[in-house]
């Protein structure tokens, strides 16, 4: 059972500052896109809540998502929220395995019925009734159903577990599919990204804790507020992309010197995330800021797009019509994505038979 006092007692008792969390809310409102009067509202919605309940599955996926989530963050107000939050279940950071962590998984599923929240990193097999990834004697799609019946949401983390990944790319052997195909009758909430960003999952999580509501979210099941805009939109060499100033290789005198690195295959303009502003490794860089381009891991399919070092429109040489064309794509990319995954679950969702391939 997660604790009974309310959040504000737990962070009082650790002596934070009623100042310090009224700094937080207003940096976690204007992170979420919110209006400044919001940051109050938020701050007294934390303050009375109680300790979340979260179960973490952990199908088809390399443990990046994870590693990202509990690497980035020092030990600030921001890490105390996730101190806050009851980990009941995580294949990776619990220390009871066997039937000791699945009585756990249970027990949190009993005590928190209706209130809990289903976290997913990894895409669920479907093929062959499921059994290229099994879980103490059960296929994901079987522990999925399961876990999500009783709970108040889910969020698939990385883009495994928002679009299939790299374990759904074509031949896709397993039958990979994302985890919103598999749910139905409970809000699901993407936060892609190969690994994710972990503000965009703070955020999510703070959200929900505030104001016992899910973020707004976009056509594909992400928070708009950090996958509202493309990184080309607020990246800093995009000036260079205006005038028509392009490296030609990694270690030309353009690259040395900033210049765009579309021609070098950049998916910036396609690609929906927060990472220009957002940053890693406590906002230190990005990879375009590394001098890589981005590869687009954040939108669905990106593994089998090809060509990860191919201009978006090759052969085009006017900046303005081929932003123009990248925006289109992108668009087009997202609705037929959106009306795939609709279609897919109103034919499937836990405890229907696996599709087969």
């Amino acid at each position: 059972m997660t604790d009974a006092k309310m959040l504000g007692d737990l962070l009082r008792e650790r002596g934070v500052s009623r100042r310090s969390f009224l700094k937080y809310a207003s940096y976690m409102s204007s992170l979420m896109a919110l209006p400044p009067s919001a940051a109050f509202a938020m701050a007294e919605g934390l303050a009375k809540a109680r300790r979340q309940a979260v179960i973490w599955l952990s199908f088809q996926e390399c443990t990046g998502c994870t590693e990202s989530l509990t690497r980035s963050f020092n030990p600030t107000l921001e890490a105390l929220i996730f101190d806050f939050i009851s980990l009941d279940y995580h294949h990776t950071l619990q220390a009871a395995s066997g039937e000791a962590a699945e009585a756990a998984r249970h027990q949190s599923m009993h005590d928190n019925q209706g209130k809990y929240l289903v976290v997913v990193d990894g895409s669920a097999p479907t093929a062959d009734g499921g059994v290229y990834s099994v879980i103490n004697g059960r296929t994901n799609v079987a522990m999925l159903a399961e876990t999500v019946e009783h709970a108040a949401a889910v969020i698939a983390v990385g883009t495994c577990a928002s679009y299939g990944g790299l374990p759904g790319a074509d031949p896709n052997p397993t039958g990979a599919v994302p985890i919103s195909t598999l749910v139905r009758g409970k809000p699901v909430v993407n936060i892609p990204g190969c690994p994710p960003l972990p503000q965009a999952m703070a955020g999510t999580l703070t959200h929900f804790l505030a104001f016992g509501k899910l973020p707004e979210l976009d056509a594909l099941g992400r928070p708009r507020a950090f996958f509202g805009e493309t990184i080309h939109d607020r990246c800093y060499r995009r000036p260079f992309y205006e005038r028509g100033m392009f490296a030609k290789s990694f270690d030309d005198e353009g690259a040395r010197q900033g210049w765009c690195l579309y021609e070098l295959g950049c998916k910036g303009p396609v690609t929906y995330n927060a990472c220009a502003t957002q940053k890693w490794n406590g906002g230190v860089s990005f990879p375009i800021q590394s001098g890589h381009g981005c590869i687009g891991c954040s939108e669905p399919h990106f593994w089998d797009r090809g060509g990860l070092y191919k201009p978006l429109s090759a052969g085009t040489t006017d900046v303005r019509k081929v932003i123009g064309i990248a925006a289109a794509a992108g668009v087009a990319l997202g609705a037929g994505s959106a009306a795939l995954a609709r279609q897919r679950r109103a034919k499937t969702g836990p405890g229907a038979k696996p599709a087969e391939g």
